[in-house]
């Protein structure tokens, strides 16, 4: 059975036809785009089938950045970071396809978790899982992902959240500063607005407000030349700059911290599971108990977050892998 499966995010569009057959999916053919260069989905999805000689297509599931409606006349949805508006029976009709279903991309995160291997996946922390426990799925890149994963029968059903768009929660003075920092010039606090690459580049500026250390006139030059979060990350890992590193950790703080809070709102006893674009860019900086450090620190909450299994995805096709997957659900029900 071919479908096609699509991860739809503000930076990048992934498409993919797969063939599914037992509940397992197969890439046939994959290609991605830039989002910013089209001014629809549909655009998309029309250059990506020319090439698609075979169209018996059965099925098709996108998982897509930003709160899905359901109405009486179908699914719609208003990517976050970007101008489109996507509505279901639309594209549907246009692209003569029998079944479709739009899904948060992180409810395609989740649906992806079951396909991943080890080498997928890098432990952080051991922990000690319970069987269908529930879990939970976070990740920072343009912007920020939270879901939840139920069992469900014979799999876990992923269960879409906007938690990313909740209010920061600072833990110490420094983070205290930064949510005064954050209402003086957003307007607002939210995880997304530090969590996510325009969040590091936030916090970057934060610190270099305080001046505690000096810019190296050579790491302003990269940010304003190409992708500033990538040029504050690598300036960290790979030249010790001492701002991007002290941005750097700051960000793993957060990130630790917010990860435990989902852990502790969902009873994630059956795992948290970090994805996301940024999480394999700084895995060396999630291993070495930094993030762990603030994902434990709950008083008297903590041995029961310390007794979860938390693990690093490091595979960025893992959403596109669990949308292709709920496309094949599409037709059994």
């Amino acid at each position: 059975m071919r479908v096609i499966a699509g991860d739809i995010g503000g930076t990048k569009t992934l498409l993919q036809i797969a063939e599914c057959a037992a509940g397992r999916c197969r890439a046939v053919r994959e290609q991605r785009f830039d989002s910013g260069s089209y001014d629809s989905l549909s655009s998309i999805v029309r250059e990506f089938l020319k090439e698609e000689k075979n169209k018996n297509i059965k099925a098709a599931c996108f998982g897509i950045a930003g709160p899905i409606r359901e109405t009486a006349k179908g699914q719609s949805v208003k990517v976050t970071n970007l101008p489109w508006e996507i509505h279901g029976q639309e594209l549907k009709r246009r692209f003569k396809l029998p079944r479709l279903r739009l899904i948060n991309d992180f409810q395609a995160v989740g649906f992806g978790i079951e396909a991943l291997g080890r080498k997928d996946l890098v432990v952080l922390q051991k922990g000690r899982p319970v069987r269908h426990g529930p879990r939970v799925v976070i990740g920072a890149g343009t912007g920020l992902g939270q879901g939840l994963l139920a069992w469900d029968r014979d799999h876990y059903a992923p269960i879409a959240t906007e938690g990313g768009h909740a209010n920061f929660a600072p833990t110490n003075e420094l983070q205290i500063d930064l949510a005064r920092y954050l209402l003086k010039t957003a307007g607002r606090t939210s995880w997304e607005l530090v969590l996510s690459g325009h969040g590091l580049v936030r916090l970057y500026a934060f610190l270099k407000e305080r001046g505690e250390f000096p810019e190296a006139p050579s790491l302003s030059a990269a940010m304003k030349n190409g992708d500033a979060a990538a040029a504050i990350t690598r300036a960290a890992l790979e030249q010790d700059d001492a701002l991007a590193n002290q941005a750097l950790d700051l960000f793993v703080d957060i990130y630790g911290a917010q990860a435990g809070n989902l852990a502790l709102t969902a009873g994630a006893t059956g795992g948290v599971y970090v994805a996301g674009g940024i999480a394999p860019k700084i895995v060396s900086r999630l291993t070495d108990d930094r993030f762990m450090r603030a994902f434990r620190n709950k008083g008297k909450m903590s041995p029961y977050v310390a007794a979860i299994p938390v693990q690093a995805v490091m595979n960025a096709g893992v959403g596109l892998s669990g949308a292709a997957l709920a496309a094949s659900r599409l037709l059994h029900g």
